[in-house]
Formats: C-alpha cells, structure tokens, sequence
C-alpha cells in the first residue's frame, strides 16, 4: 500500500462510473477503490454483494451499460426455470451473475475472507487495481420506514424504495474492523487524495464511515478529502438519494450533501448546474468547485476523474 496515492470510497452504479474514471487516470498500483458492503445479503443460499460486483463488473467491461449494474447479454434461464418452481424472482440474478456468487459462496464456506475473494475475482476479471471490501465483516443497512424497518435490498428491490424514510441503522458496523490494507493505505506518504465518488451519502458512504476508527483515521490524514455530489439540479443521477433526503426533511440540493460531510470532507464537488450553491458551500467551511459531474459515457468517466484528481492536488499544495 505504499504506492497508493488515491483512496476512492464507492457505493454501486454512480460510484463504479468514477470509479471506472480514475482507474483509467492513474496507474493501477495508486488506486485503491474501497466498496460499501452493507448492502450484502444471502439470497438463495448465496452470499450477494451488490456494490463490490457492479464496481468489478464495470471496471471489467462486463458490466450492463443500459442499465448499470448485472452483465452485459445476461441470460436469465436459472431464475425463469426456478419461478416455474415457486420461487421467488424479486431480486434479479442473471445466469452469469449467478457464477460469480457461487464462487464467493463456496470460498466464504472454505473459510476465506470476503477480500480474499475479492482479490480473486479481481484477478479472474483482469482488474488490476485493488479493490476492497470495506470489512470482513457483516454489516447491514438498515432502512428505518413509516411501515417499520426493513433490510435494504427488501426496501431498494422488493418494495422499490416505495416506503417513506424514517433513518438508517449499520447492524454490526459496531462489532466490524476497518480492512488493515486500508490503514495501511491511509498512513502511506505517497497519499495525495480521498474521493468519495457520487454514491448516495446515506445508505453507501455512511456504512463505511461508522465503522470503529474509520472517522478517526480520515481525520488524522494529510490528503484532502474531496465529496463529489450524487445531486444535480435537484434530482439524484441513480437511486433513492432525493427521495429520501426529502422523506428526512432535508432539501434536495448539493448544499444538503455538503453540510452533511462538513465535518469531516476537506472539499465538495458540484456540477455546473448547481453552481450558485458554491458560495453557499464554501460558508460551510469547505473548499468548493463547480464542474460537469454528469457521466454518461466512458470519455465523461476518465474527464471527471483528471478534473477530480488535479483538484485534490491543487489542494494538497
């Protein structure tokens, strides 16, 4: 971990899109991509990782691009073939997805760790850069609703996000240990930057921030820590973000995610379109730039990750 320049903390699709950026910016032994695993679960005997997979499917090409997360030409006849038996078909798992999962369930079952497997995977899709699981340890998001609490992928897939928010609790972040590559990582000199790439702040950063030490770590470091926002204009690129933010009584504006980080980011990223909230931003006490963030293609990823990237050493200087 001595070489790692770039620690980039993601969740699933609007993480993995930078995530893919800065792979492709830096070069493969300065990055280190850790990845939000409260939302794992065992489903169907197998222990699914939602965040880690489209963030190795997209730095492996093998992601879906329509839609963001599961393969490109997936087939679905395991799932089709086990509705036929009564089985449940709310959570969708392509026949490749499937083979990805068999492999991490029978490797936990041997008793490997979560980023052992990982690291396999890595290996097995070509990925070189190293990409860690934010702990071995099971943790898992809670979503607090106005119809009692639900496990995330219950509320995100089987109730489409339909309940109305109430809050989040991590079950076992208390218990959970930051990964020691990633200590690692933060004390090496060669460190210049920590990205919290456009991932919902609530549900896929907010894991990885409760576990013990991990604040505290951020904290001591050098490096700026640099947010970028998962709102433009008022509506979250992917996912739920703006809807809860509005069910918690909080405004859908990049504003609200930057006080939400002030404590602990160095600098906030907005897009262009919400520049007249950098002023704004920068009262906070936060070091504020507006640039287009939006990624709709693979030349917008690797433009956002050099923007990014000169930013965080412009700040370091």
């Amino acid at each position: 971990m001595k070489n790692i320049s770039t620690i980039a903390f993601s969740g699933g699709v609007g993480g993995a899109k930078l995530a893919l950026g800065l792979a492709r910016a830096l070069p493969p032994d300065e990055l280190l991509i850790v990845a939000n695993t409260a939302d794992d679960f065992d489903h169907l005997g197998l222990h699914i990782c939602p965040d880690l997979d489209t963030i190795t499917y997209t730095l492996s090409g093998r992601a879906n691009r329509s839609q963001g997360w599961g393969v490109e030409g997936e087939t679905w006849n395991c799932l089709e073939a086990l509705y036929e038996l009564g089985g449940p078909n709310w959570f969708r798992l392509g026949d490749r997805d499937i083979a990805t999962h068999l492999y991490r369930t029978q490797r936990l079952r041997e008793g490997a760790r979560l980023s052992e497997v990982t690291a396999e995977i890595c290996v097995a899709f070509g990925i070189a850069q190293r990409v860690l699981p934010m702990c071995d340890d099971p943790v898992s998001t809670i979503v607090g609703t106005a119809e009692g609490e639900l496990p995330f992928q219950d509320y995100f897939v089987r109730h489409r996000c339909e309940p109305r928010v109430t809050g989040f609790r991590f079950a076992g972040a208390d218990r959970a240990t930051m990964h020691p590559e990633l200590g690692a990582a933060f004390d090496s000199p060669d460190l210049r930057a920590v990205i919290f790439c456009p991932s919902n702040p609530f549900i896929s950063i907010a894991p990885m921030l409760a576990i013990p030490g991990m604040t505290e770590a951020l904290l001591s470091i050098r490096a700026p820590i640099v947010a970028v926002s998962p709102i433009i204009g008022g509506k979250a690129v992917k996912g739920p973000a703006a809807k809860m933010m509005s069910e918690l009584g909080l405004p859908t504006t990049s504003l609200s995610v930057a006080k939400h980080y002030s404590d602990l980011a160095t600098a906030f990223i907005v897009d262009e379109m919400d520049s007249d909230e950098v002023a704004c931003i920068r009262e906070l006490g936060l070091a504020c730039e507006a640039m287009p963030t939006l990624m709709n293609n693979d030349d917008d990823k690797l433009r956002l990750a050099r923007s990014v990237i000169t930013y965080c050493h412009d700040l370091s200087r």
